[in-house]
């Protein structure tokens, strides 16, 4: 049984904690950063003006004593020590003032934040204030995962502001559930480790157009609010992953769900017949097969978004213009593109054409509240179906084994490299940023050695290597001057691609992949290593830009290149010489 402990903690001590990654989220049962502008500046006045605010409810890790999971007050916490970074002034108008706290000052020269100059500071004798408040901590100790998701269910029945669906997917932990945050982080591009650092939120938080917050992934950038599908405050309520949630329990489950509250209620009541015959599903149905094909399906409506004059998905289904949501239309989409492309095996031909015959797709088909019975919604994709089908031809590939990489997937392994660096390594091509043009064969054994250091990483972890990717801003620009491309940020990446490099060396995008295929085949890397690498190496054209995808999956023993073991400290690859450092690496198989 938990045990439950009452303490008090004062700010500062707090944001050492923070900056030594003492306090984690765990992404199955917790918000997304949600608080206005206006919500933490009271929040910080009150802290100025001493009143009290809620107990923050932590739980500690078992896996490492002395660090803590944010069970509630999640906003609170982010809030407080956010402003501590200067990420936003008071109501008056007045930033942190850091130079008044060494520990936040030493962040700061560090990078891991950056200075607002010329603003008002606070004063001295409110920095005291702010850094000496105590607040009031509950901590769970011994605490079983069960105990921990009853806790934060229970917390959040109590006159809370929880959309339906995060009451949802708070309150049961199943294989759907998981299956749902996973693809709705996919899609939205804030894919990353279920249980991350306080610090790194920032870097999967969502700024909504009208509230920047200096987060990293931009409202009008997602899927679900480019192409007009929902509205850029639906993303706080979560209707993405009601829409996420309403697509995979009719595909998995075999027949359209009635489109409402009580139906999906149902589908996450465990004591339901309905949640039971969904989970069982998806058992058989393989959680990780349909989280690829849900990727895959959303890449192919972008292609024919994107194709000839790129346009949003909104323009080309709606005859009018409008500015409505539309998940139930979208909803029907999917479904007729799944099944001619999944259950049906099928491929597009055209994907012209099949945008030509969606053109004013909402005048053939039932929409709105007459749609909504699972009876209309089977007919209006059969109807879709009808109308593009024959733009689909039959495939050479089985969509069961499908494992290429989708535009989804590489924007979050983008994001995701810049919080989890030991796992993901970015490349901007094979070649040096000089007039002189030619492949550096320095770069190719670099990525010899990253692949075998991230192997390393350990029997549960796995990575990526992008090879069109800069992570550097000066280098985005030296590419776009050098040849003539418009890069494409991505979190604080910027895709740059191959294919201008490609050009520029005289050679095809083909030849250019298999430059690097037979790099790593003629390489002294050691088996299963280099096989399993090899077998999932894939281009993807990116909007035409083209980037190498190459995926390092799970190893079960150390991996070698020659003799020499590498390993990743951080975002760097190093040789391992220390007989200690070699023994630690060792442990992790």
């Amino acid at each position: 049984m938990a045990e439950l402990t009452s303490q008090t903690s004062s700010v500062q001590s707090l944001y050492s904690m923070y900056r030594e990654e003492k306090i984690f989220v765990n992404r199955r049962y917790q918000r997304k950063l949600v608080w206005t502008l206006e919500e933490k500046q009271k929040l910080v006045e009150s802290l100025l003006k001493k009143y009290p605010i809620p107990a923050i409810l932590l739980a500690e890790r078992e896996e490492a004593p002395g660090t803590y999971e944010i069970i509630d007050g999640l906003q609170r916490l982010q809030a407080v020590l956010s402003f501590i970074e200067m990420a936003f002034p008071t109501a008056n108008g007045a930033v942190f003032d850091v130079d008044r706290f060494p520990t936040a000052k030493k962040a700061s020269e560090e990078g891991k934040f950056l200075i607002r100059d010329g603003e008002p500071k606070l004063g001295a004798a409110d920095v005291s204030t702010l850094l000496d408040y105590s607040i009031a901590l509950s901590v769970m100790r011994k605490a079983t995962e069960t105990e921990i998701n009853d806790v934060f269910d229970r917390i959040n029945t109590y006159g809370h502001r929880l959309s339906d669906q995060e009451r949802r997917q708070a309150g049961v932990q199943n294989s759907f559930s998981e299956a749902v945050r996973k693809i709705s982080c996919t899609i939205r591009g804030d894919g990353s480790a279920t249980v991350l650092p306080l610090h790194a939120m920032h870097s999967i938080s969502i700024d909504l157009p009208k509230t920047k917050h200096g987060y990293q992934i931009q409202a009008e950038d997602v899927f679900w609010v480019e192409h007009g599908i929902l509205r850029a405050t639906d993303l706080r309520d979560s209707m993405d992953e009601q829409c996420v949630a309403d697509i995979t329990a009719c595909t998995i489950g075999g027949t359209c769900l009635d489109r409402s509250k009580e139906a999906l209620d149902k589908v996450y009541d465990t004591a339901d017949a309905e949640s039971d015959r969904i989970e069982t599903a998806l058992t058989i149905y393989g959680s990780e097969k349909f989280e690829k094909e849900f990727s895959f399906c959303i890449d192919e409506i972008m292609k024919v978004c994107a194709d000839g004059k790129s346009e949003i998905l909104r323009d080309v289904v709606f005859e009018s213009k409008t500015s409505n949501a539309y998940p139930s239309v979208f909803a029907i989409i999917f479904l007729a593109f799944h099944e001619l492309l999944i259950k049906n095996n099928l491929k597009i031909s055209s994907y012209s054409e099949v945008k030509r015959l969606m053109r004013g797709l909402n005048k053939r088909i039932e929409i709105g509240q007459k749609g909504a019975s699972p009876e209309e919604r089977r007919k209006s994709i059969d109807q879709i179906k009808g109308l593009i089908q024959s733009i689909f031809v039959p495939n050479d590939k089985n969509p069961r084994t499908y494992s290429g990489s989708t535009i989804p997937d590489i924007d979050v392994t983008i994001r995701r490299s810049s919080i989890e660096l030991a796992n993901y390594e970015l490349k901007q091509g094979l070649t040096e940023l000089s007039g002189k043009r030619q492949i550096e064969p320095s770069v190719l054994t670099k990525i010899i050695h990253t692949i075998a250091a991230i192997a390393n990483n350990g029997s549960e972890s796995e990575g990526t290597i992008l090879v069109g990717v800069a992570d550097k801003v000066a280098d985005a620009e030296r590419i776009e001057k050098l040849d003539g491309v418009k890069p494409i940020l991505v979190g604080s990446r910027y895709i740059v691609g191959i294919g201008r490099e490609a050009k520029a060396l005289g050679m095809t995008l083909e030849q250019y992949v298999t430059r690097i295929r037979d790099e790593i085949k003629n390489s002294s890397l050691t088996e299963p290593t280099k096989s399993s690498v090899l077998s999932h190496i894939d281009f993807h054209d990116y909007y035409g830009l083209g980037l190498v995808v190459i995926e390092i999956p799970q190893q079960t023993d150390l991996t070698f290149v020659g003799s020499d073991l590498y390993w990743r400290e951080g975002d760097q690859t190093t040789k391992a010489v220390d007989p200690k450092t070699i023994a630690a690496i060792a442990k992790r198989f």
